[in-house]
């Protein structure tokens, strides 16, 4: 009896200190009503700690996102997806617990499985952050122009930050807390993931890349988001 005892104490202790429950997972959330709560509900398998960054949503996206276990954190206007995911990581800071932190999109686009695997990379590897690439192999098909305008912005920001990615603009990333607490994002909008370069290069932090495949849906492409995404990232580039 005495080992069971023990043996169930060690199983609680593992449970409690696995990766998953040391991650919390930032999901900047603005009008996705259609798809979050399928979202959350397939990550909180894995993740039970997510907080979901309202930016000033017209529709039910609070409701839903809540309704699959989310924590709904509020901005009360748009304030654009780089202050979503700021407020977001420095709401996640807070649980002392937190060891790691992935950035992951609201719409269905990125995989469980790929963030589980980049917390995993942190855990193991001598790391500050892993960035997810959709260039590391073929599974991934963005569409020709999306592909030119972020190879454009590959090049750009090799050249500016000093920082070989092979995809420098997928929001997909998992953080040590180090990491999540010493990057600045002051560009609100589309300007922060080059940004989030700029930093890893500035504070010379430690990082590596993990293949992974983005999905572009049908509810992703009827919103349009792969043409206005490609703008906003070279008018963030060369105009700004």
């Amino acid at each position: 009896m005495g080992n069971g005892v023990v043996e169930h104490g060690l199983k609680e202790h593992l449970i409690s200190t696995s990766i998953e429950s040391r991650t919390w997972l930032i999901v900047p959330l603005y009008n996705e009503a259609t798809v979050v709560r399928s979202v959350i509900a397939e990550a909180i398998k894995t993740f039970p700690h997510i907080v979901c960054v309202d930016d000033g949503s017209t529709d039910d996206s609070v409701r839903e996102a809540a309704a699959a276990g989310a924590v709904v954190v509020r901005h009360p206007i748009n304030l654009g997806q780089g202050a979503a995911l700021r407020t977001g990581l420095d709401f996640a800071l807070r649980d002392p617990h937190a060891d790691y932190f992935v950035t992951f999109d609201s719409d269905g686009q990125h995989q469980v499985s790929d963030a589980l695997a980049m917390v995993q990379r942190l855990e193991d590897e001598p790391l500050d952050i892993v960035v997810g690439s959709r260039f590391l192999d073929d599974r991934t098909q963005p569409g020709r122009v999306k592909k030119l305008v972020l190879k454009l912005a590959i090049f750009f920001e090799r050249v500016s930050t000093g920082v070989r990615l092979t995809d420098a603009h997928n929001g997909l990333r998992a953080l040590n807390r180090h990491a999540a607490s010493v990057i600045q994002i002051e560009q609100n909008r589309m300007a922060h993931a080059s940004e989030i370069v700029f930093e890893i290069g500035r504070k010379n932090l430690r990082y590596a890349e993990q293949s992974v495949h983005v999905i572009y849906t049908d509810y992703s492409r009827s919103k349009g988001q792969s043409i206005w995404n490609s703008i906003n990232i070279l008018n963030d580039l060369f105009i700004k």
